[in-house]
């Protein structure tokens, strides 16, 4: 550390001391500059934080400098800047707890041995005080990450749940973190802190860019705030605190948006909570979150698993069985020929077991199902019984049967063309009940074009239904294009938004890859009335929609153009209920069988 390079004018300088070749020394140094960092008062100390941020990003396990001190130098800085306000305005001092919170968060990412050395090395309180909003939302975002990695591993989650503050605070941000970006920041871009700026896009973009990583980094608060409260989830003991009616309804809207698409956000702590019984019984006394459970069991989600796990849960349990029996059924039956979704096997059979203990329980006090919800679970265990019945058929016979439905079909198509939508729905059932079970891509295209029958008649619910239940026969699950265009336009109907965006952009995705010239792209461009949809969509889910409404950020229509930067000939799209379907839909029926 005393031999200087000799173009370096910083006595110590840190970039010099990583370039010793003689390994002692460099260790030596190293341990000093980790030991002295935080009682100097010198410019330019951003600079070194900033190179470890950079080493721990792209080195999370190395442990050269957690073995010398790394964990220690970082809390003290953070506990310096909290307390010595003068110190944290001078120069770029103030770009120093983010950074030293960032490098926690990335060293205990990984390994356990490191978050014990955190733990050890007292980096909890600094990080608690940043949660808690000491400073702004950027560092509140770096503490929460960094106590969700110390909460992950069992040696260490005593130590993070000893601060009794943190459940709370980490719930109080997972339901403010989005209004607290966009009113801190997003909502007037003249009063933007430089250094937010500077930290969101690197110096690297302008104010386009910064409220694209501003959108970004909201949703990774809440959602990195959800899986902080997950880790307190799996222990029953802190359920009670979590299961609060105001905070589990809102947990089902909260997703990672297309910005943050990789975390299960709300879904994923929801189930956790469904795993154990205490968190069961508030679940099922919240009726809207039951039927948000059913509509993303329903969905093309990646977390789709997740919901129809919970809904399991809640059926397998005699306590909130006879509680979301009426609702979780009618989504479940769609669901019943899932064969697989995910590391999920026989999905389908799953469910179809878990729907009949429950109708057998019928009888007991504990256990009451509508007439409706007996009806459904009754057809579905006379299909299956259909399937057994159908294995012992001549070949023959079945391939009679399915001559049968091809004609009855036709039959359907036609009456379809005429304009009588509801006598081509009536046939599209008769076919489904010819159509031999095992006739899988017959089915899908039985199902999808009833559930275009449906919407024309508008009769959104049952159109949900029926491309459900083609989705889930078609193979691969939840990849069937026309199928899941009608869905993007019966979801569109009801108001869900969410899951008609994830539908639309799918259907745009099996368009790209489709044989059919009906829908494939042409010239790589996306459908017309697919963007208009997306558009729409994307304006409804967006991420700071409730805020923004909340503080005026939208207007009495619901739309921002400066916000949302809407084109002006965009500024009045036709709604999918009436130009969309009219137009596209009786174009959309299927007449032949399903290509491979």
């Amino acid at each position: 550390m005393d031999k200087i390079q000799p173009d370096c004018p910083y006595p110590g300088c840190f970039f010099c001391v990583m370039k010793e070749t003689n390994p002692s020394k460099r260790r030596l140094s190293i341990l000093k500059f980790f030991r002295e960092l935080p009682s100097q008062d010198d410019d330019g100390q951003v600079l070194p934080i900033s190179g470890l941020w950079n080493s721990a990003m792209a080195h999370p396990n190395d442990p050269e400098f957690i073995n010398l001190g790394i964990f220690e130098c970082m809390a003290a800085l953070i506990w310096k800047g909290l307390k010595n306000r003068r110190w944290l305005s001078d120069d770029q001092n103030i770009y120093i707890p983010y950074y030293a919170a960032h490098i926690i968060g990335s060293y205990t990412m990984n390994m356990e041995e490191f978050t014990e050395r955190a733990v050890h090395a007292m980096v909890i309180p600094p990080l608690v005080e940043l949660l808690s909003g000491r400073l702004t939302w950027v560092e509140q975002r770096v503490a929460v990450r960094a106590l969700g990695h110390l909460a992950t591993y069992p040696s260490t989650f005593p130590a993070v749940a000893n601060h009794h503050e943190v459940l709370e605070l980490a719930i109080q941000l997972a339901l403010s973190s989005l209004e607290i970006v966009y009113s801190h920041f997003y909502q007037f871009v003249d009063q933007r802190i430089s250094y937010h700026c500077d930290l969101l896009t690197r110096g690297m973009g302008g104010v386009e860019m910064e409220s694209r990583k501003a959108e970004e980094w909201a949703s990774q608060l809440q959602c990195w705030s959800l899986q902080l409260i997950n880790c307190f989830a799996f222990k029953p003991e802190f359920l009670f605190d979590i299961c609060k009616p105001e905070f589990l309804a809102k947990l089902p809207g909260m997703w990672g948006g297309l910005v943050n698409e990789n975390s299960p956000a709300g879904i994923g702590l929801l189930r956790t909570i469904c795993q154990h019984k205490l968190g069961r019984g508030p679940v099922a006394n919240c009726p809207g979150i039951v039927k948000a459970l059913c509509n993303i069991a329903r969905s093309s989600d990646d977390w789709q698993y997740m919901a129809i796990d919970c809904l399991l849960w809640l059926l397998q349990d005699q306590n909130t069985s006879n509680k979301v029996i009426d609702k979780a059924a009618p989504a479940l039956t769609d669901l019943a020929e899932l064969s697989v979704l995910g590391d999920h096997k026989r999905l389908g059979d799953t469910i179809v077991n878990i729907l009949q203990e429950c109708l057998q329980a019928q009888g007991t006090s504990h256990s009451y199902i509508s007439p409706r919800t007996q009806e459904l679970i009754d057809e579905l265990l006379s299909s299956r019984q259909r399937l057994k019945w159908e294995k012992t058929m001549p070949k023959e016979d079945l391939q009679i049967k399915q001559a049968a439905a091809l004609v009855v079909k036709l039959e359907g198509n036609s009456l379809f063309s005429s304009g009588d939508i509801s006598g081509a729905a009536s046939k599209y059932s008769e076919a489904v009940a010819l159509c031999p079970m095992k006739s899988k891509k017959e089915r899908v295209v039985l199902y999808s074009n009833r559930a275009q029958c449906h919407l024309l008649l508008q009769q959104p619910l049952a159109a949900i239904s029926d491309a459900t239940r083609a989705l889930c026969l078609h193979n691969p699950p939840n990849r069937h294009a026309k199928s899941l265009w009608r869905r993007a336009q019966a979801y569109d109907m009801l108001g869900l938004a969410k899951e008609s965006l994830l539908d639309a952009i799918l259907f745009i995705d099996e368009c790209s890859e489709c044989k059919n010239p009906d829908l494939s792209m042409r010239h790589n461009k996306v459908p017309d009335y697919a963007e208009r949809l997306v558009k729409k969509q994307m304006r409804e889910a967006w991420l700071f929609r409730e805020a923004a409404m909340k503080h005026g950020g939208i207007d009495t229509d619901g739309v921002n153009e400066d916000v949302l930067e809407q084109d002006a000939e965009d500024s009045e799209w036709d709604t999918v209920s009436d130009s969309d379907v009219q137009n596209d839909g009786r174009e959309a029926v299927d007449d032949d069988e399903e290509e491979d």
